[in-house]
């Protein structure tokens, strides 16, 4: 967190909170939903600033109850979740490792992968409790380039660099936010 932000939190402890008005895209794309947007269930507008992207993505976290929010300064801001509370990007670098970068840019180092029924590809890390990621859907090709699919295709393996190689797990998309403790939607849960 921010020292600022910090500062701001000794200075004004007591600021209500907000939802619905910020969005983890299933993209990875934060973006801002003005009262036309919740209204009619809309993402929102895309966040372009770079700066702010950053300060969301250094201010990001998660209460007791698994409720995601950015820290904006005294004003905890909830965050709507397009699927999970991170989205990763797979590459391959000139050498052929691949590396998983969160949307903030962080190295997300995989210990679990899973495929729910839409075909969707989650990893998750080795951390207490465990990080949920859903690779973005752009990187599909890369990730098939490094699996070995089932015929049901909701098994198989995926080799993470020459070392590790992950059974393919599969989950239900309604089962994941119990299954790995977070609310999808606060303002849901709060209505």
């Amino acid at each position: 967190m921010d020292d600022i932000v910090k500062q701001a939190l000794a200075k004004w402890p007591n600021v209500p909170s907000c939802t619905g008005w910020l969005m983890l895209d299933r993209r990875g794309n934060w973006r801002m939903r003005d009262e036309a947007a919740q209204a009619s269930g809309l993402p929102g507008t895309p966040i372009r600033h770079e700066a702010l992207l950053g300060f969301i993505n250094r201010n990001y976290g998660a209460d007791e109850r698994g409720q995601w929010f950015f820290q904006n300064g005294p004003q905890r801001v909830y965050v709507e979740l397009g699927y999970t509370p991170w989205v990763v990007r797979l590459s391959t670098d000139a050498a052929g490792a691949l590396t998983l970068l969160d949307q903030g840019g962080v190295a997300f180092e995989p210990a679990a992968v899973l495929v729910d029924e839409e075909g969707g590809i989650l990893f998750a890390d080795g951390s207490t409790p465990p990080r949920v990621a859903v690779l973005h859907d752009h990187d599909l090709e890369v990730f098939s380039d490094h699996a070995t699919l089932a015929d049901d295709s909701m098994s198989g393996e995926f080799r993470w660099n020459a070392q590790t190689v992950l059974p393919l797990q599969a989950v239900r998309r309604g089962d994941v936010p119990a299954r790995f403790g977070f609310v999808a939607s606060p303002a849901a849960a709060l209505a």
